[in-house]
């Protein structure tokens, strides 16, 4: 997994709630085990027309340089499919924010490398404001001091994160690479065990 410590970036707004996983990944492209290309089909009814021809209205298909996606209320609701967050990762974003995500989705996203940054609704409010007022806004997320800042303002919020998945996005490791990195001591508490 790649480190993750702070991020500077433009966000894609997607101001819909309630959008569930099938929305994210429509059910009909989950037929790889690898994590691999699932980005091309993120969203895949909204970005495109039934033809394959692009939905020019939609923000994705408008916002191609960002690496947040700022998300409505109720983000990644639905079926517990871990690919919503291969998609999202896979597609290029590394932060999605929103003032709420279903636990299941945010627990998916954190296990993938992919940053859930859960703010209140007021500043959700206002991150869809700026974007609003200023597409080429860009947002500072540092996981060390788990903030998130409009740049160039005074406008800021704290998140919460797993100390554990902080400590494991900030070093690049997964479950097991973290497993991996604990060898000794467990060698160490079998041979006490053992003894």
């Amino acid at each position: 997994m790649e480190a993750f410590k702070t991020i500077i970036s433009k966000a894609a707004p997607l101001t819909l709630e309630n959008v569930d996983t099938d929305q994210v990944i429509p059910a009909r492209f989950l037929k790889s085990t690898t994590r691999d290309g699932f980005g091309e089909n993120l969203f895949r009814d909204w970005r495109f027309n039934a033809d394959g021809s692009v939905k020019e209205d939609f923000i994705l298909n408008k916002v191609s340089d960002a690496t947040i996606l700022l998300a409505g209320k109720n983000f990644g609701c639905g079926s517990s499919r871990e690919h919503a967050a291969w998609a999202i990762h896979d597609y290029g974003f590394k932060v999605v924010v929103s003032s709420f995500f279903a636990d299941i989705f945010k627990n998916n996203a954190l296990n993938n490398g992919l940053l859930p940054v859960q703010v209140s609704d007021e500043f959700l409010k206002t991150l869809f404001e700026a974007i609003e007022q200023n597409p080429e806004t860009k947002f500072k997320v540092n996981l060390e001091t788990q903030l998130i800042n409009i740049e160039g303002t005074d406008k800021s919020e704290t998140y919460a994160i797993n100390p554990y998945k902080k400590h494991c996005m900030i070093n690049g490791l997964d479950d097991i690479d973290f497993l991996i990195s604990k060898m000794k001591s467990i060698e160490k508490f079998e041979q006490k065990a053992t003894a």
